[in-house]
């Protein structure tokens, strides 16, 4: 085994590297990769670009878990403030129970709690036995 991919690839218009072990390669869509050399400009920018890229997502995530508590307490005050029985009612429900679902979690509120909580406060409308037409 010799550590890397021997596919041949595409060429990169800046350094036209081939399969090596000191070159890097790069899936371009299935079935096709590009290899670059460790001093390719293509390669140097497309390795800056993830960097700052991830540096974003870590920036975000932080600012988010620092701001996330007092906008969860604004949206609790302002669904409390709410004259209960609304039309709006299962609206604010639902989104306020989402919403404390996504705070009780460290990742992403999962598809089927989304759908216990929606199914919860807007069940399926059953038919009338009273209004019912033949």
């Amino acid at each position: 085994m010799k550590g890397f991919a021997e596919t041949e690839g595409e060429l990169c218009a800046d350094c036209q590297a081939g399969p090596g072990a000191r070159n890097a390669c790069v899936g371009v869509g299935q079935p096709i990769q590009m290899w670059h050399s460790p001093d390719c400009p293509q390669w140097t920018v497309m390795q800056i670009n993830a960097e700052a890229s991830s540096r974003r997502v870590k920036e975000q995530d932080a600012w988010a878990k620092d701001i996330f508590p007092t906008t969860h307490d604004r949206l609790k005050r302002a669904a409390a403030a709410i004259e209960p029985g609304t039309p709006a009612q299962p609206f604010i429900d639902a989104l306020t129970e989402l919403v404390q679902a996504q705070a009780d979690t460290t990742g992403f509120v999962v598809l089927h709690r989304w759908t216990e909580i929606l199914e919860r406060h807007f069940p399926p409308q059953l038919p009338d036995p009273d209004h019912v037409m033949e």
